[in-house]
């Protein structure tokens, strides 16, 4: 695993902005793996800038979502597949035809999610994965004591999870879902290269545990250490539990230009 600190979540989505335009270079019709909330935004808005001044071509590019509501309305514009639409898909100048995603209103949503990590398998599997991680260690919606070689399943939010959600809801926790379609940890850790980003003290626990922690399904992310190429990208805040962020420096200070990110 391999752990950059930068000053902030600018910075953080600039760097992983050009490790994914360095990808679409060597593969222009790589699958992308994304994640919603506001951490990735500044990825997703470097990437577009990128686009958009003529650095990179993703036109061939396909998109992949990490994870659904379950039971939203069709076209809800707090659904995942419409905030994908509208923060990704979009901004790149892709169709909807380049974005696959679960069904989170499929009436057999067990055969949607077994259809989803089909799905994923037969597009060549994701070749970037980009992930979020909540202040109790989730990543996609894996919370604690997922079983590390889950796949693509329904799961039942907790409270902490339902909480930090509100925002998207006029902060109504009423409206907020209380299951998801998520891809497992076992799906999630085929992708050839997994990138978490996390910003702000608040996620600084989930991140020392994460990297330093032993691996531990009450710490979904920790699995990361597992996988043979996983990135992790902190700001200052997030950093600041870590008590290897020196040595963390002095390897990327030190890093060979030819490794990429």
């Amino acid at each position: 695993m391999e752990v950059v600190i930068v000053p902030d979540a600018k910075a953080g989505g600039e760097l992983i902005a050009e490790a994914m335009a360095q990808l679409l270079r060597r593969k222009p019709d790589a699958l992308l793996g994304v994640a919603t909330g506001s951490t990735p935004l500044p990825i997703y808005e470097a990437l577009a800038a990128k686009v958009g001044g003529g650095e990179v071509d993703a036109s061939k590019a396909r998109i992949a979502q990490l994870d659904e509501y379950v039971g939203l309305p069709t076209g809800h514009p707090e659904s995942y597949r419409a905030t994908v639409l509208r923060e990704v898909v979009e901004p790149l100048g892709l169709s909807e035809g380049s974005f696959m995603g679960p069904d989170g209103s499929a009436e057999d949503v067990q055969a949607a999610c077994e259809a989803y990590d089909r799905a994923l398998a037969a597009a060549g599997g994701v070749d970037l994965q980009l992930l979020g991680i909540g202040t109790d260690g989730h990543i996609g919606f894996n919370e604690p004591c997922s079983s590390i070689a889950s796949r693509t399943r329904i799961k039942t939010l907790t409270q902490q999870t339902i909480a930090d959600n509100a925002r998207f809801f006029d902060g109504d926790l009423d409206q907020v879902p209380r299951h998801v379609i998520t891809q497992g940890i076992g799906t999630i850790l085929e992708a050839r290269h997994l990138v978490l980003l996390a910003t702000g003290e608040g996620k600084a626990d989930a991140v020392a545990a994460t990297v330093e922690g032993p691996v531990a399904s009450v710490v979904p992310a920790s699995a990361l250490q597992l996988h043979p190429h996983a990135t992790v990208v902190v700001d200052e805040g997030a950093a600041s539990k870590l008590k290897l962020s020196e040595y963390f420096r002095h390897t990327y200070a030190n890093k060979p230009a030819w490794q990429g990110l």
